[in-house]
C-alpha cells in the first residue's frame, strides 16, 4: 500500500491541533485518513456524512469511548458544521484527535458562526507525483539547486502519470477502460452530487458543459469573456461557476507576476486541470503535468512548514514569457519554461532571469537523457526535474 507524502506532517500535527485534509474527489483522502487512523492509533472512528447511521452519529455527539481518533469525512455538507466541530473540539480535545476531511476547499466554507482559526491545520492532498511514486521523501533546500533523483526507474514512472495521470485508482489499475471510466464518473460525481449538495447551481448541465469546455483552455490565458459568450451567459454567472469548479479542484488558475521591474501583464491567468489525464494534446499536458507537479510544492511547503510559497508565471507586455516561477517569502527561487521538444535555451528565460535576479533556471524539455547547462540555464527532462519537486 502506497504511504502518501502528507502522512507524517498529519500524524505530528494531530498531536496538537484538528487537522483538515482538502483535495479533489477520488485523490486518496479517506485512504490516508484510515491509512493514519490504523498506523498511528490504537482505534479509531470513521464516520461519513453520507451515510445515514454515520450521520445519526455525527449529529447526535454519540462516539465510541475508547476510539483515540475520530475522522469525519464530508463534514463540510452538514450546515453548521464549523460550529459543530469547534463545540466537540472544545470539549473533547483531551480525549480525542480529530481529523477532518472533504472533497471541498474547507477553508473557504464558512458558514458563519465562531472562527476555527488557532485550533486546526490545513492539508492539501495532491494526485502521485513522480518523486511520491518513488517512495522518496520530498527534500526541498529553499533557496538552492534543487535535489534530483537519477534512477533508472524515472522514465518507466513518468510515462505512467502521463498515460494515466497521478490519481490511485487508475494510476494503480494501469488499464485504459478504467481510466475512462474514472473520467467518466468523476465528473459526474462531482457535478451531480458534490456540487449539488453545496452549491446553488440552477443549471447544472451547462456547469457540466463548462467543465467539459476547459480542458481546451489549458496553458492559454484564460478569459472569462471568451467563456461567457461560448455558454450565452453572463459575466457574474460564467465567474461564480469557474469559482465553483475551482473550489472543489477540478481545475486550478496560476496568475502573472506583478512586478516593477519591467511592464508585466496584470490580467488574465492561465488554467490547469488537477487530472492532466483529460488532455489529449502533447503540449498542453506536458504544460499541465508540470504546472501540477509545481504546485503540489508549492502547497506542500505552504501547509507543511508554513513557508509563504506561491506559484506564478511571467508575461510582460511585449509578449515575453516564462511558463512559470516559483517564489518563497516574495523571493524568486526558480523559474521554468516547459518545451515538449525544443531544446535550444529559451530566450525569455534568460531575458527574465537577469530582470528578477532569479538564481535557478530550468527548461523542462520531452526527450530522454537531457540533462546540461548552457550559461544560466539548466536544460533537463521532464523526469528528472520533476524528481525534484515534492
Amino acid at each position: 500500500m502506497q504511504i502518501r507524502y502528507l502522512h507524517p506532517y498529519i500524524a505530528k500535527d494531530l498531536k496538537k491541533k484538528m487537522v483538515f485534509i482538502g483535495g479533489p474527489r477520488q485523490v486518496g483522502k479517506t485512504t490516508l485518513s484510515k491509512i493514519i487512523g490504523g498506523q498511528e492509533y490504537k482505534k479509531f472512528l470513521y464516520l461519513n456524512w453520507d451515510n445515514r447511521e454515520d450521520r445519526k452519529k455525527i449529529i447526535d455527539g454519540k462516539f465510541e469511548s475508547e476510539a483515540e481518533l475520530i475522522i469525519f469525512d464530508e463534514l463540510h455538507k452538514y450546515r453548521p458544521w464549523k460550529n459543530y466541530i469547534k463545540g466537540e473540539f472544545d470539549k473533547y480535545q483531551e480525549k480525542y484527535h480529530y481529523l477532518i476531511t472533504g472533497s471541498a476547499r474547507l477553508d473557504l466554507y464558512r458558514r458563519g458562526g465562531d472562527s476555527l482559526l488557532g485550533r486546526y491545520h490545513y492539508y492539501r492532498l495532491h494526485p502521485f507525483s513522480l518523486r511520491e511514486i518513488l517512495g522518496a521523501t520530498p527534500n526541498l533546500p529553499i533557496g538552492q539547486e534543487l535535489n534530483f533523483l537519477t534512477t533508472g526507474k524515472n522514465q518507466s514512472v513518468f510515462n505512467d502519470l502521463w498515460n494515466f495521470g497521478g490519481f490511485p485508482e487508475p494510476f494503480l489499475e494501469k488499464d485504459a477502460t478504467v481510466l475512462r471510466r474514472f473520467h467518466n464518473e468523476r465528473i459526474d460525481r462531482l457535478i451531480k452530487e458534490d456540487i449539488r449538495d453545496i452549491e446553488l447551481v440552477k443549471d447544472i448541465s451547462a456547469l457540466q458543459v463548462l467543465a467539459e469546455i476547459l480542458p481546451s483552455k489549458v496553458g492559454s490565458l484564460f478569459s472569462l469573456n471568451a467563456l461567457r459568450e461560448d455558454l450565452g451567459v453572463a459575466h457574474k454567472t460564467i465567474a461564480l461557476w469557474v469559482l465553483i469548479l475551482e473550489r472543489f479542484y477540478y481545475h486550478f488558475r496560476i496568475y502573472p507576476l506583478a512586478s516593477t521591474v519591467f511592464k508585466s501583464l496584470r490580467k488574465e491567468p492561465k488554467l490547469y486541470l488537477w487530472d492532466w489525464s483529460q488532455l489529449d494534446n502533447p503540449a498542453s499536458k506536458m504544460e499541465n503535468i508540470v504546472a501540477s507537479h509545481l504546485l503540489k510544492t508549492v502547497h506542500f511547503l505552504h501547509d507543511a512548514f508554513g513557508y509563504r510559497a506561491e506559484l506564478f508565471f511571467l508575461r510582460d507586455r511585449g509578449g515575453r514569457e516564462v511558463d512559470f516561477l516559483i517564489v518563497v517569502d516574495k523571493k524568486p527561487w526558480f523559474a521554468v519554461e516547459v518545451k515538449s521538444a525544443d531544446e535550444s535555451p529559451s530566450k525569455n528565460l534568460n531575458y527574465f532571469g537577469k530582470k528578477l535576479n532569479i538564481p535557478y533556471l530550468y527548461q523542462v524539455v520531452g526527450a530522454e537523457n537531457v540533462d546540461y547547462r548552457n550559461n544560466e540555464i539548466r536544460v533537463m527532462s521532464a523526469d528528472k526535474f520533476l524528481s525534484g519537486l515534492a
